[in-house]
């Protein structure tokens, strides 16, 4: 049974605007301690807003923000010592090393010298930054920054993460080796909140997701209970030469133990409980005045429940995803 003292962050009506745009409107949501969840939505849907007022980078207008069972709705720097912030940008100094980017931050919460020496060394290791120690920050890879503002932001051992955007913009591999640290975090008892634009990140990652869209929550659960209706279910994708529009009808009763839904004007997508027979339908079409080009089966996944949740393209999430880095 949860109790209160199982509950890292709890969150109650918070609302931002920012002149005409409402930013985050009547958000509600707790995550357990121990915990990864994740926060998933497009670009400008609310995510770095929230965090940010989580965090105490932006006051809300109205709603309750409490972290690890301290009021931080008008006090919104009292759980300091408890979090850790990796914000969307990296917050460290070009000119100083790795090293001293990270001395320096653990020295702001009042770490000694000795510790956080020790600690800074540490992390570099762990982070495989090591030969890049004495390197000023400002002449890193995009991955290797990402990799010291991670560092940098569990300094001082916190219990609660938050990461913005965490793997935006940086290489594949550089990706796959955050990914593997933001596990670790989570398996050694961090609890974390994350921000992504990546439907894959968050699958692979959280243990629960809130689907935000324009400032509002409209979907909480486990991976586990989204992809569930998913789950067992067969799809097949066929690609015709010409608009296939005008056969939708006469497909949806010639197979009536089958769902079409034409995605483009020449692409159907087939979906059913049972395994689907290629050559019937192929016949069909074909007989019907369609040339098909191609039909291959599709496996469903969180993107498909996103979609169907959300009623946003998965098009626009992968364009937001070429943008800033390319395939993660």
């Amino acid at each position: 049974m949860k109790t209160e003292n199982n509950i890292a962050i709890k969150v109650q009506g918070l609302a931002k605007s920012f002149g005409d745009i409402q930013a985050v409107s009547s958000v509600d949501f707790e995550v357990n301690s121990g915990e990864l969840f994740g926060l998933l939505g497009p670009n400008g849907a609310g995510k770095t807003t929230t965090i940010n007022m989580l965090t105490g980078l932006a006051r809300p207008d109205t709603g309750i923000i409490n972290i690890g069972g301290i009021d931080c709705s008008k006090k919104p720097r009292a759980a300091q010592h408890l979090i850790g912030v990796v914000p969307d940008e990296s917050n460290l100094y070009p000119e100083l090393s790795g090293f001293d980017n990270l001395c320096f931050c653990a020295a702001l919460y009042g770490i000694g010298k000795t510790e956080r020496r020790a600690r800074a060394k540490e992390l570099l290791e762990t982070f495989d930054l090591n030969k890049a120690a004495e390197r000023k920050f400002g002449g890193y890879s995009k991955g290797m920054k990402r990799k010291l503002t991670i560092a940098a932001g569990i300094i001082h051992k916190p219990r609660i993460l938050f990461l913005d955007e965490p793997t935006t913009g940086i290489d594949v591999a550089s990706a796959r080796q955050l990914r593997k640290l933001i596990s670790d975090l989570h398996k050694n008892g961090t609890t974390i909140l994350l921000t992504t634009h990546y439907i894959e990140e968050a699958e692979r990652l959280c243990d629960r997701i809130a689907f935000i869209m324009s400032g509002h929550i409209v979907r909480i659960d486990t991976v586990a209970h989204l992809v569930q209706p998913i789950r067992g279910k067969h799809v097949l994708q066929i690609t015709c030469e010409n608009d296939v529009n005008n056969l939708l009808d006469q497909l949806n009763r010639e197979f009536h133990n089958q769902k079409f839904i034409i995605l483009e004007s020449k692409t159907i997508q087939v979906e059913a409980d049972m395994p689907i027979h290629i050559g019937p339908l192929v016949r069909f079409l074909e007989e019907h005045g369609a040339n098909v080009m191609e039909a291959k089966k599709i496996k469903l996944s969180l993107e498909d429940v996103f979609v169907k949740i959300t009623g946003i393209d998965s098009g626009i999430m992968h364009k937001e995803k070429e943008k800033s880095g390319g395939k993660k």
